[in-house]
Order: C-alpha cells, then sequence, then structure tokens
C-alpha cells in the first residue's frame, strides 16, 4: 500500500481574496486603529503565509484567520506607542434608505457598543466577538485560541457581563437610558 498523499497546500492568493474583508473587520472590532488597519491586516496575511502548511482543510478557514488576527492586534496593541484615545468616529457610508434620525440613533448605538467593546480584556472580548459576531461554536474558539475549553466558556461569559455593564455604564453617563 503507498503512503497517502498529503493535500495540497490552500493557496493564499484565494485566502487573501476570499478573506481580506473579514480580516480587517475583525482587526476593527478588536480594537485596532483605522490608520494601522491596512499594516495590521497584511502582517495577519505574511503570518498566514509562514504557517499555511499548517491548516488542516477540515476544520473552517475563518476561525483560524481569527486566531492570527487575535494575535496580531494583541500584539499592536501592547507597543506603548498604540495607547492613545483617537477622537471621532470614522466615516460611515450613508444607507440612504434609513432617515436622518435613524442614522443619527444607528450611529449611537454602534458607538456605545464599540465603546463597551473597548473596555473589554482583550482575551474576552477575541472569545465574544467569535462566538457572537461569527457564530463560531466555543469548542471551537477554544482549539483556534489555544485555551481550555471551560477557560473559553468562563471568558465568554465574562465578557458579556463586561459588555452589559459597560453599555449600562455608558448609556448613564450619556443620558442614553
Amino acid at each position: 500500500m503507498s503512503p497517502r498523499p498529503s493535500p495540497p497546500e490552500p493557496d493564499l492568493r484565494a485566502i487573501f481574496d476570499e478573506h481580506f474583508d473579514y480580516v480587517w473587520i475583525t482587526l476593527r472590532r478588536l480594537g485596532v486603529r483605522e490608520a494601522d488597519l491596512e499594516d495590521l491586516a497584511h502582517e495577519v496575511f505574511l503570518k498566514v503565509h509562514a504557517r499555511l502548511a499548517d491548516y488542516d482543510a477540515a476544520r473552517p478557514m475563518r476561525p483560524w484567520l481569527f486566531g492570527f488576527a487575535y494575535r496580531v492586534a494583541a500584539d499592536h496593541r501592547r507597543l506603548a506607542r498604540h495607547r492613545v484615545e483617537v477622537l471621532g468616529a470614522p466615516a460611515e457610508a450613508l444607507d440612504p434608505v434609513m432617515s436622518a434620525d435613524q442614522r443619527i440613533e444607528a450611529d449611537q448605538d454602534r458607538e456605545l457598543v464599540e465603546a463597551a467593546l473597548e473596555g473589554i480584556r482583550m482575551d474576552r472580548r477575541a472569545v465574544l466577538l467569535l462566538h457572537e459576531v461569527d457564530e463560531v461554536p466555543v469548542p471551537a474558539i477554544a482549539r483556534e485560541l489555544g485555551i481550555p475549553v471551560n477557560t473559553a466558556y468562563s471568558r465568554l461569559r465574562l465578557a458579556r457581563g463586561d459588555l452589559a455593564a459597560a453599555y449600562k455604564r455608558l448609556c448613564k453617563a450619556r443620558g442614553v437610558l
């Protein structure tokens, strides 16, 4: 019996083309400033390229990419030069269907959630985003982040509590509730 041939390595160009927007949005959700997104997104794909041979095609691509984005964002945030508050919100494309009042309310809600997310520790925020936004099951999150499953569940529970508390606090401070 001949040895089984190893599966072909995934094509980096195809991965980049298909998942660049996802990596960009993920980095943004992890608190990366708009000015740094492009550089860090490319850094993620450089790290993916270096580890492409390790990818298990039986597993979904997005949680694997999230692991890289999480580590790149965490390393970036540890640098002292990136600990600055940036005032003002990034420009968003306007939805022509929404009225001006609806747009203002949606912007305020998004700003409150983003501000609340900023207050959550990075390790908890990563689990929360993967589970709640990307709909990745907790055991898969644990595998991709290299943590025990019970730790992932604990971080998710704590992140939900942190998010709710931060959101309430921000709403109260801004007179929204």
